[in-house]
């Protein structure tokens, strides 16, 4: 069968990593992390001191070290999940957290650290057969995808979600907080000279604010399913 490049894009906790994890591991492609890239980016300056005490990032700082940054994935681990590696390290639950989410965008918005993470996330797509989530990767990352799933869903929903999750690891968090979080995050991510999100003028729109897991899963696959067969029959 054909490979194809899936990319899928979306707002932040629009649960677009949990369906493109389930689809790849449905369809037997290789599952890419893109947000985890730019959340290990985050931690790396958080951690080498390049962020003050009131979130103003040190960007030349940050900059002049982005050699020094490697960022790779695990095998499954036995979470059933692929946990992400800074410089050999894992640090999975770290990029997680809230101080990371409030910072994660500005970080991301940097020409330079873009660059850098895109570089590394075209070469996962050399041998197709991936499904890669992010906010840029059906525009930027991938424009020639296959397959390009834009995932949508109100903010208040995605914000009760991030809360249940961040609850369930012991983190104690604010649904105001959240909320907040998300909406600045939107706004950066969607207004952000390099990169944007955005729909890509040919992607599927999927709004998941009442779709469970299983129907989430069962429409992409069909849409996978679909998609092979147009190529298989035009080839």
């Amino acid at each position: 069968m054909k490979k194809i490049i899936i990319a899928i894009d979306g707002f932040s906790s629009s649960g677009k990593s949990t369906m493109a994890r389930q689809l790849a591991k449905e369809i037997g492609y290789v599952y890419v992390d893109s947000g985890a890239m730019y959340r290990a980016a985050t931690l790396f300056a958080i951690e080498r001191g390049f962020v003050s005490n009131d979130n103003k990032v040190q960007i030349d700082r940050l900059i002049s070290a982005l050699p020094e940054m490697e960022i790779t994935f695990s095998p499954v681990c036995g979470d059933g999940k692929q946990h992400t590696l800074l410089n050999g390290r894992d640090v999975e639950d770290k990029i997680r957290g809230i101080e990371v989410s409030n910072l994660v965008s500005p970080i991301a918005a940097i020409p330079e650290v873009r660059l850098r993470l895109t570089s590394i996330q075209q070469n996962y797509g050399l041998n197709k057969g991936i499904v890669m989530d992010g906010r840029d990767i059906g525009t930027t990352v991938f424009p020639q995808a296959e397959i390009k799933v834009f995932v949508d869903a109100s903010a208040e929903e995605r914000a009760r979600r991030r809360v249940q999750e961040l609850q369930e690891k012991g983190e104690n968090v604010s649904y105001q907080e959240v909320l907040e979080n998300i909406q600045q995050r939107d706004h950066i991510d969607s207004t952000r000279k390099e990169s944007p999100l955005r729909k890509a003028d040919d992607a599927f729109v999927l709004n998941n604010d009442k779709l469970t897991r299983e129907e989430q899963l069962n429409i992409l696959v069909e849409l996978f399913q679909k998609r092979i067969q147009k190529i298989e029959n035009r080839d």
